[in-house]
């Protein structure tokens, strides 16, 4: 069975950092695209941060120059570095992954998510 896992959420002043992991579990190749995902309450889930298989990234107006996207392909990892945090970025943190189970199957996948809250 396949799973993605976030964990290094929490709670955290403004102007702090945190770095966010998802790790992909089970019996796979690797991850291709992966992205970050947050949604505030109340709020339309919204794409942060984006890394191909190759390494390119991209990112939100709203983060780019404090987040960091970036992936461990022997880890099997994808991780967002973010600084500079702002109470705007309080959310749930979501890890979305192709994940190649093979050399012909991938398949989409969600993990569970991790809060982040920024306090003023």
């Amino acid at each position: 069975q396949v799973q993605l896992v976030e964990s290094g959420g929490g709670l955290v002043q403004t102007g702090g950092s945190l770095r966010l992991s998802c790790v992909a579990s089970g019996s796979i190749l690797g991850i291709n695209d992966a992205h970050w995902y947050r949604q505030a309450p109340g709020k339309q889930r919204e794409l942060v941060a984006s890394i191909s298989s190759s390494g390119m990234t991209d990112y939100a107006d709203s983060v780019k120059g404090r987040f960091t996207i970036s992936r461990d392909n022997a880890k099997i990892t994808v991780y967002l570095q973010m600084t500079n945090l702002k109470p705007e970025d309080t959310a749930v943190y979501y890890c979305k992954a192709d994940i190649n189970h093979d050399y012909v199957l991938h398949y989409i996948y969600w993990g569970q998510g991790t809060q982040v809250t920024v306090s003023s």
